[in-house]
């Protein structure tokens, strides 16, 4: 950590962290929510995740992060490809 450094390691990590875990409570509580809709529809089988979703859902999750590192970036840096 460098002294003339706004944003530092561990402030940012802390914030990470914070984020992380309200998106994942809030997920998790909308997942929950539609399986106990459909729990009371009387749908039981009705919460089997496909593969293909999961393969969607880890594809997001990559252009995410991405799009998280990039905001990291100088405006003026150009992109590494």
């Amino acid at each position: 950590m460098t002294s003339g450094n706004p944003y530092p390691r561990g402030r940012v990590f802390f914030m990470g962290i914070i984020a992380g875990a309200i998106y994942g409570l809030v997920a998790a509580y909308f997942y929950a929510r539609a399986h106990e809709e459909d729990l009371k529809r009387g749908n039981p089988g009705a919460n089997r995740i496909q593969t293909s979703e999961i393969i969607t859902v880890i594809v997001a999750a990559l252009a995410m992060l991405r799009q998280i590192s990039e905001m990291g970036r100088a405006p003026n840096r150009p992109r590494r490809r």
